[in-house]
Protein backbone atom coordinates (compact mmCIF):
# COMPACT_ATOMS: atom_id res chain seq x y z
CA UNK A 1 0.00 0.00 0.00
CA UNK A 2 2.87 2.54 0.84
CA UNK A 3 4.45 1.90 -2.44
CA UNK A 4 1.24 2.33 -3.87
CA UNK A 5 0.58 5.64 -2.39
CA UNK A 6 4.24 6.45 -3.45
CA UNK A 7 3.71 6.29 -7.02
CA UNK A 8 0.28 8.20 -6.84
CA UNK A 9 2.12 11.14 -4.79
CA UNK A 10 4.78 11.14 -7.85
CA UNK A 11 2.31 11.12 -10.72
CA UNK A 12 -0.05 13.72 -8.36
CA UNK A 13 3.19 16.09 -8.51
CA UNK A 14 4.40 15.25 -11.67
CA UNK A 15 1.04 16.58 -12.92
CA UNK A 16 1.00 19.45 -10.89
CA UNK A 17 4.39 20.63 -12.13
CA UNK A 18 3.38 20.26 -15.28
CA UNK A 19 0.37 22.59 -14.90
CA UNK A 20 2.90 25.37 -13.06
CA UNK A 21 5.21 25.36 -15.74
CA UNK A 22 2.38 25.46 -18.28
CA UNK A 23 0.89 28.95 -16.33
CA UNK A 24 3.90 30.18 -15.92
CA UNK A 25 5.62 29.99 -19.30
CA UNK A 26 5.85 33.45 -21.71
CA UNK A 27 3.01 34.53 -24.42
CA UNK A 28 4.48 33.77 -28.14
CA UNK A 29 4.98 36.72 -30.04
CA UNK A 30 1.51 37.66 -32.28
CA UNK A 31 1.86 35.82 -35.87
CA UNK A 32 1.62 39.23 -38.82
CA UNK A 33 -0.16 37.44 -42.18
CA UNK A 34 1.93 38.57 -44.99
CA UNK A 35 1.29 38.35 -48.51
CA UNK A 36 3.69 37.26 -50.69
CA UNK A 37 5.07 39.56 -53.39
CA UNK A 38 6.78 37.92 -56.38
CA UNK A 39 9.38 39.94 -58.34
CA UNK A 40 9.66 40.55 -62.03
CA UNK A 41 11.07 42.33 -65.25
CA UNK A 42 8.58 44.23 -66.41
CA UNK A 43 8.83 46.58 -69.96
CA UNK A 44 6.74 49.54 -70.83
CA UNK A 45 5.10 49.23 -74.19
CA UNK A 46 4.66 51.46 -76.91
CA UNK A 47 2.66 51.54 -80.16
CA UNK A 48 4.96 50.68 -82.28
CA UNK A 49 5.07 50.61 -86.53
CA UNK A 50 6.96 47.40 -87.17
CA UNK A 51 7.33 44.27 -90.38
CA UNK A 52 6.69 40.66 -88.89
CA UNK A 53 9.06 37.92 -90.32
CA UNK A 54 8.56 34.76 -91.77
CA UNK A 55 11.65 32.23 -91.27
CA UNK A 56 11.96 30.14 -94.22
CA UNK A 57 13.89 27.35 -95.28
CA UNK A 58 14.63 26.94 -99.24
CA UNK A 59 16.80 25.86 -101.90
CA UNK A 60 19.13 28.04 -104.61
CA UNK A 61 18.42 27.59 -107.95
CA UNK A 62 19.15 29.04 -111.26
CA UNK A 63 16.38 30.14 -113.74
CA UNK A 64 18.98 30.38 -116.36
CA UNK A 65 20.77 26.89 -116.24
CA UNK A 66 22.44 25.53 -119.44
CA UNK A 67 22.71 21.75 -120.47
CA UNK A 68 24.97 21.57 -122.97
CA UNK A 69 24.21 18.55 -124.92
CA UNK A 70 26.37 16.78 -127.85
CA UNK A 71 24.47 17.87 -130.89
CA UNK A 72 25.40 14.25 -132.66
CA UNK A 73 26.62 11.04 -131.88
CA UNK A 74 31.08 11.90 -131.33
CA UNK A 75 34.17 11.15 -129.12
CA UNK A 76 34.88 14.13 -126.78
CA UNK A 77 38.36 15.43 -127.91
CA UNK A 78 38.94 17.86 -124.77
CA UNK A 79 36.98 19.27 -121.65
CA UNK A 80 38.59 22.82 -120.87
CA UNK A 81 36.73 23.30 -117.83
CA UNK A 82 36.25 21.86 -114.46
CA UNK A 83 33.07 21.74 -111.78
CA UNK A 84 32.85 25.56 -110.20
CA UNK A 85 34.71 26.97 -112.04
CA UNK A 86 33.73 31.08 -113.27
CA UNK A 87 33.88 31.29 -117.22
CA UNK A 88 33.63 34.42 -119.50
CA UNK A 89 30.92 34.84 -122.52
CA UNK A 90 32.51 32.96 -125.37
CA UNK A 91 35.05 30.88 -123.77
CA UNK A 92 35.11 27.63 -125.36
CA UNK A 93 34.01 24.57 -122.52
CA UNK A 94 34.74 21.57 -124.52
CA UNK A 95 35.24 20.43 -128.27
CA UNK A 96 33.94 17.46 -130.22
CA UNK A 97 36.41 15.63 -132.63
CA UNK A 98 36.08 17.14 -136.07
CA UNK A 99 36.47 13.92 -137.95
CA UNK A 100 32.74 13.00 -136.13
CA UNK A 101 31.74 16.03 -137.10
CA UNK A 102 33.00 17.25 -141.06
CA UNK A 103 32.02 14.32 -143.11
CA UNK A 104 28.29 15.32 -142.65
CA UNK A 105 29.37 18.54 -143.78
CA UNK A 106 30.96 16.85 -146.92
CA UNK A 107 28.98 14.88 -147.48
CA UNK A 108 25.25 17.67 -147.48
CA UNK A 109 27.51 19.75 -149.72
CA UNK A 110 27.87 16.83 -152.49
CA UNK A 111 24.39 16.38 -152.44
CA UNK A 112 23.44 19.45 -153.16
CA UNK A 113 26.26 19.20 -155.85
CA UNK A 114 24.76 16.36 -157.57
CA UNK A 115 21.49 17.72 -157.36
CA UNK A 116 22.73 20.63 -159.69
CA UNK A 117 24.00 18.55 -162.04
CA UNK A 118 20.95 16.91 -162.37
CA UNK A 119 19.14 19.90 -162.66
CA UNK A 120 21.50 21.10 -165.68
CA UNK A 121 20.89 17.78 -167.30
CA UNK A 122 17.21 17.21 -166.86
CA UNK A 123 17.19 21.20 -168.83
CA UNK A 124 19.69 19.74 -171.43
CA UNK A 125 17.45 16.37 -171.70
CA UNK A 126 14.02 17.83 -171.93
CA UNK A 127 14.76 19.56 -175.49
CA UNK A 128 15.93 16.10 -176.65
CA UNK A 129 12.40 14.42 -175.51
CA UNK A 130 10.30 17.61 -176.87
CA UNK A 131 12.46 16.67 -180.30
CA UNK A 132 11.71 13.02 -179.79
CA UNK A 133 8.04 13.77 -178.84
CA UNK A 134 7.34 15.82 -181.89
CA UNK A 135 9.10 12.93 -184.42
CA UNK A 136 6.71 10.02 -182.38
CA UNK A 137 3.72 12.31 -183.29
CA UNK A 138 4.51 13.00 -187.02
CA UNK A 139 4.90 8.79 -187.31
CA UNK A 140 1.15 8.18 -185.40
CA UNK A 141 0.27 10.95 -188.12
CA UNK A 142 1.54 8.79 -190.77
CA UNK A 143 0.94 5.66 -189.97
CA UNK A 144 -2.85 6.77 -189.23
CA UNK A 145 -3.13 8.07 -193.02
CA UNK A 146 -1.79 4.54 -194.18
CA UNK A 147 -3.78 2.60 -192.30
CA UNK A 148 -7.04 4.55 -193.05
CA UNK A 149 -5.66 3.87 -197.18
CA UNK A 150 -4.95 0.26 -196.75
CA UNK A 151 -0.99 0.73 -197.09
CA UNK A 152 -0.13 -0.23 -193.23
CA UNK A 153 -1.38 -2.74 -191.29
CA UNK A 154 -3.16 -2.13 -187.62
CA UNK A 155 -0.29 -3.41 -185.17
CA UNK A 156 2.37 -0.82 -187.35
CA UNK A 157 0.14 2.10 -186.15
CA UNK A 158 -0.84 0.48 -182.68
CA UNK A 159 2.98 0.45 -182.06
CA UNK A 160 3.67 4.10 -183.03
CA UNK A 161 0.86 5.05 -180.42
CA UNK A 162 2.60 3.15 -177.78
CA UNK A 163 6.05 4.84 -178.52
CA UNK A 164 4.37 7.99 -178.63
CA UNK A 165 2.34 7.30 -175.41
CA UNK A 166 5.95 6.42 -173.87
CA UNK A 167 7.81 9.59 -175.12
CA UNK A 168 5.09 12.03 -173.30
CA UNK A 169 5.76 10.16 -170.08
CA UNK A 170 9.27 10.46 -170.29
CA UNK A 171 8.96 14.30 -170.94
CA UNK A 172 6.02 14.64 -168.22
CA UNK A 173 8.33 13.11 -165.49
CA UNK A 174 11.32 14.95 -166.67
CA UNK A 175 9.32 18.19 -166.30
CA UNK A 176 8.09 17.27 -162.90
CA UNK A 177 11.40 16.27 -162.18
CA UNK A 178 12.62 20.08 -162.88
CA UNK A 179 9.78 21.44 -160.83
CA UNK A 180 10.45 19.62 -158.10
CA UNK A 181 13.86 20.89 -158.57
CA UNK A 182 13.90 23.96 -156.04
CA UNK A 183 12.27 22.10 -153.21
CA UNK A 184 14.92 19.07 -153.35
CA UNK A 185 17.30 21.93 -153.50
CA UNK A 186 16.05 23.67 -150.37
CA UNK A 187 15.66 20.32 -148.79
CA UNK A 188 19.55 19.44 -149.09
CA UNK A 189 20.95 23.20 -148.09
CA UNK A 190 18.40 22.93 -145.33
CA UNK A 191 20.61 19.47 -144.60
CA UNK A 192 23.88 21.59 -144.84
CA UNK A 193 23.00 23.98 -142.95
CA UNK A 194 21.59 21.53 -140.21
CA UNK A 195 25.22 19.79 -140.22
CA UNK A 196 27.34 22.94 -140.52
CA UNK A 197 25.28 23.63 -137.71
CA UNK A 198 26.06 20.88 -135.73
CA UNK A 199 29.83 21.20 -136.84
CA UNK A 200 30.05 24.93 -134.93
CA UNK A 201 28.57 22.93 -132.06
CA UNK A 202 31.29 20.77 -131.52
CA UNK A 203 33.20 23.64 -129.98
CA UNK A 204 30.60 23.79 -126.82
CA UNK A 205 31.21 27.71 -125.66
CA UNK A 206 29.56 29.88 -122.66
CA UNK A 207 26.50 31.92 -123.85
CA UNK A 208 27.00 34.50 -120.92
CA UNK A 209 29.37 34.65 -117.82
CA UNK A 210 28.73 31.72 -115.84
CA UNK A 211 29.54 29.33 -113.24
CA UNK A 212 30.25 25.83 -114.79
CA UNK A 213 27.64 23.40 -112.49
CA UNK A 214 28.82 20.00 -113.29
CA UNK A 215 31.14 18.62 -115.66
CA UNK A 216 29.97 14.74 -116.64
CA UNK A 217 32.32 13.53 -119.53
CA UNK A 218 35.90 13.59 -119.90
CA UNK A 219 38.19 13.29 -122.85
CA UNK A 220 37.88 10.42 -125.32
CA UNK A 221 34.31 9.49 -123.89
CA UNK A 222 32.23 8.79 -126.82
CA UNK A 223 28.47 10.55 -126.61
CA UNK A 224 25.36 10.10 -128.25
CA UNK A 225 23.36 12.89 -129.80
CA UNK A 226 21.48 14.52 -126.51
CA UNK A 227 23.79 13.48 -124.04
CA UNK A 228 24.78 16.47 -121.44
CA UNK A 229 28.02 17.08 -121.37
CA UNK A 230 28.30 19.42 -118.40
CA UNK A 231 25.67 22.17 -116.77
CA UNK A 232 26.63 25.91 -116.49
CA UNK A 233 23.93 28.72 -115.14
CA UNK A 234 24.52 32.70 -114.44
CA UNK A 235 25.75 33.75 -111.06
CA UNK A 236 24.25 36.84 -111.29
CA UNK A 237 20.80 35.51 -111.06
CA UNK A 238 19.80 33.37 -108.64
CA UNK A 239 17.07 32.68 -106.74
CA UNK A 240 16.00 30.58 -103.27
CA UNK A 241 13.03 29.04 -103.35
CA UNK A 242 11.16 28.31 -100.54
CA UNK A 243 7.66 27.67 -99.16
CA UNK A 244 5.32 29.61 -96.73
CA UNK A 245 2.06 28.44 -95.15
CA UNK A 246 -0.43 29.34 -97.41
CA UNK A 247 -2.26 32.03 -95.46
CA UNK A 248 0.64 34.27 -95.85
CA UNK A 249 0.14 33.74 -99.81
CA UNK A 250 -2.42 36.88 -100.33
CA UNK A 251 -0.98 39.29 -98.25
CA UNK A 252 2.24 38.69 -99.84
CA UNK A 253 1.09 38.71 -103.62
CA UNK A 254 -1.24 41.87 -102.31
CA UNK A 255 2.09 43.73 -101.38
CA UNK A 256 4.11 42.69 -104.62
CA UNK A 257 0.70 44.01 -106.90
CA UNK A 258 1.42 47.56 -104.82
CA UNK A 259 4.97 47.57 -105.53
CA UNK A 260 5.69 47.31 -102.00
CA UNK A 261 9.31 45.39 -101.78
CA UNK A 262 10.08 43.13 -99.16
CA UNK A 263 13.18 41.94 -98.43
CA UNK A 264 14.75 38.99 -96.65
CA UNK A 265 18.04 37.80 -95.38
CA UNK A 266 19.92 34.62 -95.62
CA UNK A 267 22.65 32.54 -94.11
CA UNK A 268 24.90 30.31 -96.00
CA UNK A 269 27.55 29.30 -93.49
CA UNK A 270 29.25 32.21 -92.05
CA UNK A 271 27.71 34.43 -95.34
CA UNK A 272 25.07 36.85 -95.22
CA UNK A 273 23.37 37.42 -98.26
CA UNK A 274 20.60 39.90 -98.94
CA UNK A 275 17.70 39.02 -100.81
CA UNK A 276 14.06 40.30 -101.86
CA UNK A 277 11.13 38.14 -102.98
CA UNK A 278 10.30 38.59 -106.82
CA UNK A 279 7.36 36.55 -107.34
CA UNK A 280 5.15 33.49 -105.67
CA UNK A 281 3.88 30.22 -107.71
CA UNK A 282 0.69 30.22 -108.78
CA UNK A 283 -0.36 26.21 -107.06
CA UNK A 284 -0.18 25.44 -103.49
CA UNK A 285 -0.61 22.34 -101.93
CA UNK A 286 -1.62 21.35 -98.25
CA UNK A 287 2.17 22.18 -97.10
CA UNK A 288 1.88 26.13 -98.32
CA UNK A 289 3.16 27.56 -101.48
CA UNK A 290 6.51 28.55 -103.09
CA UNK A 291 7.92 31.91 -102.93
CA UNK A 292 11.15 32.90 -105.41
CA UNK A 293 13.60 35.10 -103.80
CA UNK A 294 16.22 36.96 -105.75
CA UNK A 295 19.64 37.02 -104.29
CA UNK A 296 21.61 39.65 -104.47
CA UNK A 297 25.16 38.91 -103.58
CA UNK A 298 24.95 35.11 -104.67
CA UNK A 299 28.93 34.84 -105.63
CA UNK A 300 29.57 32.20 -102.95
CA UNK A 301 26.90 30.12 -103.15
CA UNK A 302 26.04 27.17 -105.06
CA UNK A 303 23.22 25.83 -107.06
CA UNK A 304 21.11 23.19 -104.71
CA UNK A 305 22.42 24.68 -101.76
CA UNK A 306 19.64 24.62 -98.85
CA UNK A 307 19.72 27.88 -97.38
CA UNK A 308 17.63 29.53 -94.44
CA UNK A 309 16.45 33.14 -94.57
CA UNK A 310 14.39 35.93 -92.93
CA UNK A 311 11.39 37.53 -94.88
CA UNK A 312 9.72 40.38 -94.08
CA UNK A 313 6.14 40.85 -94.30
CA UNK A 314 4.11 43.96 -95.11
CA UNK A 315 4.47 47.01 -92.23
CA UNK A 316 1.59 46.74 -89.71
CA UNK A 317 0.75 49.60 -87.58
CA UNK A 318 0.09 50.36 -84.00
CA UNK A 319 1.51 47.05 -82.57
CA UNK A 320 3.32 45.96 -79.91
CA UNK A 321 6.68 44.21 -79.66
CA UNK A 322 7.57 42.61 -76.51
CA UNK A 323 9.38 39.45 -75.44
CA UNK A 324 8.16 35.84 -76.05
CA UNK A 325 8.17 35.06 -72.19
CA UNK A 326 5.20 37.90 -71.71
CA UNK A 327 2.86 35.49 -72.95
CA UNK A 328 0.64 33.62 -71.24
CA UNK A 329 -1.30 31.10 -72.06
CA UNK A 330 -1.18 31.98 -75.90
CA UNK A 331 -3.67 35.45 -75.60
CA UNK A 332 -3.07 36.87 -72.50
CA UNK A 333 -0.34 39.49 -70.95
CA UNK A 334 -0.19 41.15 -67.33
CA UNK A 335 0.20 44.63 -67.08
CA UNK A 336 1.52 46.08 -62.98
CA UNK A 337 -1.31 48.59 -61.91
CA UNK A 338 -0.62 49.58 -58.10
CA UNK A 339 1.77 46.73 -57.46
CA UNK A 340 -0.80 43.85 -58.86
CA UNK A 341 -0.86 42.14 -62.21
CA UNK A 342 -3.82 42.61 -64.20
CA UNK A 343 -5.13 40.65 -67.38
CA UNK A 344 -5.04 41.62 -71.13
CA UNK A 345 -6.03 39.70 -73.94
CA UNK A 346 -4.02 40.01 -76.95
CA UNK A 347 -3.90 38.99 -80.57
CA UNK A 348 -1.32 37.61 -82.36
CA UNK A 349 -0.44 39.10 -85.53
CA UNK A 350 3.80 37.06 -85.94
CA UNK A 351 7.03 37.65 -85.12
CA UNK A 352 10.02 40.13 -85.07
CA UNK A 353 13.41 38.54 -85.35
CA UNK A 354 15.97 41.65 -84.44
CA UNK A 355 19.39 39.77 -84.96
CA UNK A 356 19.59 37.02 -82.20
CA UNK A 357 16.47 37.99 -80.52
CA UNK A 358 12.82 37.13 -81.75
CA UNK A 359 9.80 38.91 -80.21
CA UNK A 360 6.12 38.98 -80.78
CA UNK A 361 3.98 41.57 -82.23
CA UNK A 362 0.42 41.84 -80.54
CA UNK A 363 -2.52 44.18 -80.61
CA UNK A 364 -3.94 44.63 -77.35
CA UNK A 365 -7.32 45.92 -76.09
CA UNK A 366 -7.04 47.96 -72.83
CA UNK A 367 -3.78 48.55 -72.40
CA UNK A 368 -3.01 51.53 -69.36
CA UNK A 369 -0.08 53.29 -71.09
CA UNK A 370 1.88 54.17 -68.09
CA UNK A 371 1.61 50.80 -66.86
CA UNK A 372 4.94 48.11 -67.85
CA UNK A 373 4.26 44.76 -69.10
CA UNK A 374 5.12 41.95 -67.38
CA UNK A 375 8.18 40.15 -69.28
CA UNK A 376 8.94 37.33 -66.65
CA UNK A 377 6.99 34.46 -67.34
CA UNK A 378 5.17 33.28 -63.83
CA UNK A 379 3.09 29.99 -64.09
CA UNK A 380 0.92 31.03 -61.49
CA UNK A 381 0.44 34.11 -62.65
CA UNK A 382 -3.00 35.56 -62.58
CA UNK A 383 -5.10 38.58 -62.18
CA UNK A 384 -4.81 40.28 -58.48
CA UNK A 385 -1.52 39.19 -58.01
CA UNK A 386 1.39 40.84 -55.82
CA UNK A 387 4.72 41.44 -57.51
CA UNK A 388 7.46 44.29 -57.13
CA UNK A 389 9.30 44.79 -60.88
CA UNK A 390 12.89 44.48 -60.65
CA UNK A 391 16.04 44.32 -62.94
CA UNK A 392 15.59 41.37 -65.57
CA UNK A 393 18.27 39.06 -63.83
CA UNK A 394 17.01 39.54 -60.29
CA UNK A 395 13.66 38.46 -61.39
CA UNK A 396 14.94 35.52 -63.56
CA UNK A 397 16.49 34.17 -60.75
CA UNK A 398 13.09 34.60 -58.83
CA UNK A 399 11.23 33.03 -61.41
CA UNK A 400 13.58 29.89 -61.25
CA UNK A 401 13.73 29.44 -57.96
CA UNK A 402 9.84 29.79 -57.78
CA UNK A 403 9.24 27.36 -60.50
CA UNK A 404 11.39 24.76 -58.73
Amino acid sequence: MRRRLAAVGIVVLAIAGFLVLKATRPAPPPVEARERIWRVAAEHLQPVSARPTLTLYGRVEAPDQVRAAAPVSARVLEVRVRDGERVAAGTVLARLDPRDLQPRVAQARADIEREQIRQRADLQAIEQERALLALAEAKVARFERLKNKGFSAESAFDQAREELARVRLSLTQREQSIREHPARLAQLQAKLAEVERDASRGEIRAAFDARIGTVQVAAGDQLQAGQALLTLYSSDTLFLRARVPAIYAEELRSALAAGEALGATAEFGASRLNARLERIAGEADARGVDVLLRLDESVAVPVGAFVNAVLERPALQGVYSLPFSALHGGERIYQVRDGRLAGVRVSRLGERRDGGQVRLLVRAEGLVPEAPVMTTHLPNALDGLAVEVVDGGTAARAAQAAAQ
